[in-house]
């Protein structure tokens, strides 16, 4: 009976784990030291090589090799036994199955027996983190003061969920996910000593396919050559993962850049009929934007070492021809299609809507439901037919001179696109509202009536929710709230609060004045306002 070759190839010796050198020196010079601790955590993502490492540092520490530096050696009685699986003294513990007090009861009865072959008695607890309360409180007196010929080695995915106190009382190592070259490489090992063959760009694609698991690599190539091919080809991985081909993934992107919707649907409508799994186009070219957002970024290919240099060298091209921003966006609107693919009645809308969106930009014509109204901006003059009637006749102001009407400041003018890219964008503004100045401030600002945006500021209109107002209106929160703004519109803005539910442009905004246009009574009187617009006067006290 054959035997998969995860189990074939699994390490027997700390030189074969792949990987993780930092842990694996440590433990060989522990066991040189004579300083192996009584109990280890072994935590990081499924298929590194958690157990296996467990299994070589108890072949290590009842290994009867004369010379440390050989420990273990997998030639002595006590190495063949632990690798046929038959060593007595090396107890593994399946905790997702063996979970409850009792089982840590009678594991803690136990303990205190001598080993019957080896020097120590070795416990391997894997999945640690699914014991119960009570077990893992059952567990903590051994876990501390163990007898001096017991070892314990802890694994786990999760150890948040493991208790402080079982973690104090272990040495904890943190196991990384493999990069896809020494997978590739591992890969090219294996291939080679079972006697087949394999392209190098097919070996790669398994090693990322698996993401930094080395058992599921070695599960696919074990998948590949059980098909009966003598060579493995790219093209049998990509069809095995339900993968496209990597030069649909450069169109659709090439089709991005150049803005060709109909390329781009024409592609996405091909693979559809291909049969192409949809899901995994989507993740593969969300995969390829982000190497294209590292490249405008950063313009460092080590970053992308895992790819061949082909490829690299065509997303530098599509790097120039791309726009930071349409790369970000691409790589967010991908991303929220994702997760859509799968429910869609009609399977290729989701990414076909977000390739339109992409090249196009997000619709501005409908605003959200909880965008405030737009409404047109209206200079603070008021719209009287003659200012001066709304004054007593004795306090009809003296004509101004013509130096005076000439250094008369000018109403900030409205700019109604800026209103539009601000609605367009108004629920992610929101988010960066509650990411920086948290949920109060947002749900301040998702009751605002109106807006009002002018060169150097932005009003604010809260209707009559006084609460909402000031408390946007807070020296040290506006200052943050008149930041994000800037960031949003590309230009140095001021932020004023008003009351009301129309937002008006004041002249402290045309100054670039911060200010709340309530605490000067939400509007200024007319009489001052038509001084001030009209004869150029200026407010002295």
């Amino acid at each position: 009976m054959s035997q998969a070759l995860y189990r074939k190839w699994r390490s027997q010796t700390f030189e074969e784990v792949v990987g993780q050198e930092h842990v694996t020196q440590t433990l060989r010079n522990a066991l040189r030291d004579g300083r192996v601790a009584h109990a280890y955590l072994f935590s990081g993502p499924r298929g590194t090589g958690k157990t296996s490492t467990a299994r070589i540092l108890a072949k290590a520490l009842n290994c009867t090799a004369p010379a440390e530096s050989e420990r273990p050696c997998n030639r002595c009685p006590t190495c063949v036994a632990i690798n046929e699986g038959r060593m007595i003294d090396l107890i593994e513990i399946d905790a997702a199955s063996n979970n409850s007090v009792d089982d840590i009861r009678e594991l803690r009865d136990k303990v205190g027996f001598r080993p019957s072959e080896g020097r120590y008695k070795i416990y391997i607890i894997d999945e640690v983190h699914m014991l119960s309360v009570s077990a893992f409180n059952a567990l903590l007196k051994t876990l501390e003061e163990p007898p001096p010929h017991v070892r314990f080695v802890l694994a786990t995915t999760e150890p948040h969920k493991i208790p402080a106190t079982v973690l104090s009382r272990c040495q904890r190592f943190d196991f990384r996910r493999i990069p896809a070259p020494e997978i590739a490489g591992h890969l090219r090992h294996i291939v080679e000593a079972e006697g087949f063959e394999a392209e190098d760009e097919a070996l790669l694609a398994i090693a990322r396919s698996a993401q930094g698991c080395m058992r599921d690599a070695v599960s696919l190539l074990d998948q590949m050559l059980s098909t009966g091919v003598h060579t493995v080809t790219l093209a049998q991985v990509q069809q095995a993962l339900g993968a496209v081909n990597t030069e649909a993934v450069a169109q659709l992107v090439d089709a991005l850049a150049a803005k060709d919707v109909r390329a781009g649907l024409k592609l996405i409508q091909q693979l559809v009929t291909e049969g192409a799994s949809l899901t995994e186009f989507t993740q593969q070219v969300i995969e390829h934007l982000r190497g294209v957002m590292l490249l405008q970024m950063a313009d460092e290919p080590a970053l992308l070492s895992d790819l061949p240099q082909e490829m690299i060298r065509r997303m530098q091209q599509q790097a120039r021809q791309l726009s930071r921003p349409l790369t970000l966006f691409a790589v967010k609107r991908l991303s929220q299609a994702l997760p859509e693919l799968k429910g869609s009645f009609q399977p290729q809308l989701p990414l076909e809507l977000a390739f339109i969106e992409m090249v196009e930009g997000p619709p501005v014509a409908a605003a959200p439901a909880d965008v405030p109204p737009q409404r047109p901006a209206e200079t603070p003059a008021r719209a009287a037919a003659s200012p001066t009637e709304a004054a007593p006749e004795s306090a009809k102001p003296a004509p101004a001179t013509e130096s005076a009407a000439e250094a008369a400041p000018q109403a900030p003018v409205a700019d109604p696109d800026a209103v539009k890219r601000l609605r367009a964008r108004w629920r992610e503004f929101l988010s960066v509202i509650r990411e920086q100045c948290g949920f109060q401030i947002q749900a301040a600002l998702n009751s605002v009536r109106d807006i009002a945006i002018a060169e150097q500021g932005v009003a604010l209109a809260f209707g009559n929710n006084q609460f909402a107002r000031d408390m946007v209106a807070r020296p040290d929160t506006l200052q943050k709230v008149s930041r994000i703004f800037s960031e949003y519109l590309g230009r140095p803005v001021q932020v004023e609060c008003q009351m009301g539910e129309q937002a008006r442009l004041s002249l402290s905004l045309s100054a670039g004045q911060s200010g709340d246009a309530a605490d000067a009574g939400d509007t200024l009187d007319p009489l001052v306002e038509y001084a001030i617009n009209d004869l150029g006067a200026e407010v002295v006290e």
